[in-house]
């Protein structure tokens, strides 16, 4: 199993629960749940996917020093065993996000970007096998003065032989970063990055894209991120499925030792996945997040791509029911992968 560092965006989600019928008519008071505290963003969300599933993992991002970094900080390193260690920058509020989400429809997110904003790429480290990066449309230093942050790390991690993986995130297009020409910049990120996992909603954020989310329209943008220079696209269209897709054995082949080793067998690699039923959704907050995680994991233990995608598509499910997506806890729901971890 190779190790796998997850860097990028890490925030506190803060979730109300909510009944279906609160709102915000202004003066008038709604009796909700308890507030739900959980941690957030890619660094959290992908990684401990990863550590539940039982990869080799570390990871890197930045909190403020506020009563809320302090608190991410003991929650997520008790929860990843001491594999984070993050940048605490004095005077800096951390990044938080209220998650509405009321009577289990789909969320809304309130984010406040915080420190995130000047979030430095220089600092990541690159000592590892398979580096992650996870949602540059919310690091804004990343990407507001163009591509040359994530390009150069991308770049310092191919010099120690490491695999690139990126995520996208849906863009704000009343932000700074929405007004940025996307298409560029994934031009240029995508000739460094050797893995990209986002969703139909991200590229359709980003990309002027008219079509409605579907399977067919992820078959094409996966075509379409292998175009851009991608080695291996996973685009997760939610309630439609999931498709995978890979270049060929010499692209893969520049890619890190990672996807070096796969060369053989995942090259050309085409795989699409309908949903897994699932009766009752608790939430969909971090069900993409799993969903690479699933991907990476199938990577760093040399999985096919059939059994990578088995094993995404289950990562997600799990965690819209509300579970950890655990070995045991997968397989419950595809029992085909219970031979990948040697559980019944």
């Amino acid at each position: 199993m190779y190790q796998i560092s997850v860097a990028g965006h890490f925030c506190v989600d803060l979730t109300p629960q909510l009944p279906a019928w609160a709102g915000l008519t202004p003066g008038q008071l709604f009796d909700i749940g308890p507030l739900g505290v959980k941690l957030g963003g890619c660094v959290a969300n992908t990684g401990l996917s990863l550590l539940d599933l039982g990869a080799d993992v570390e990871l890197q991002g930045t909190v403020g020093d506020d009563w809320l970094g302090t608190l991410g900080t003991q929650l997520l390193a008790a929860a990843s065993e001491g594999r984070w260690a993050p940048d605490i920058v004095a005077g800096a509020g951390t990044s938080y996000s209220i998650v509405v989400e009321p009577g289990g429809a789909d969320r809304t997110f309130w984010h406040h970007t915080g420190v995130n904003a000047i979030f430095d790429a220089a600092r990541v480290r690159t000592d590892t096998d398979l580096l992650h990066f996870g949602y540059p449309p919310l690091l804004p230093s990343v990407v507001l003065g163009g591509p040359g942050p994530l390009v150069s790390l991308f770049e310092r991690a191919h010099l120690v032989g490491a695999t690139t993986s990126l995520d996208l995130a849906v863009v704000d297009p009343d932000g700074p970063v929405g007004k940025l020409d996307w298409g560029a910049l994934l031009d240029a990120i995508l000739a460094v990055a050797d893995v990209v996992s986002p969703s139909v909603d991200d590229l359709r954020s980003m990309l002027p894209i008219d079509a409605p989310p579907s399977l067919e329209l992820a078959q094409e943008l996966s075509e379409e991120l292998l175009r851009r220079g991608a080695a291996v696209a996973l685009v997760t269209a939610g309630e439609h499925g999931l498709v995978l897709r890979a270049g060929g054995a010499e692209r893969l082949r520049r890619g890190g030792r990672v996807l070096a080793a796969l060369a053989g067998t995942w090259a050309g690699a085409r795989v699409v996945a309908p949903p897994l039923q699932l009766d009752g959704i608790a939430t969909s907050t971090g069900a993409g997040d799993a969903a690479s995680a699933g991907l990476l994991y199938g990577l760093a233990a040399g999985l096919t791509p059939a059994d990578s995608v088995a094993l995404t598509a289950a990562a997600s499910v799990v965690v819209m029911s509300g579970d950890r997506p655990t070995p045991s806890a997968v397989a419950k729901f595809d029992p085909g992968l219970a031979r990948l971890f040697g559980t019944k």
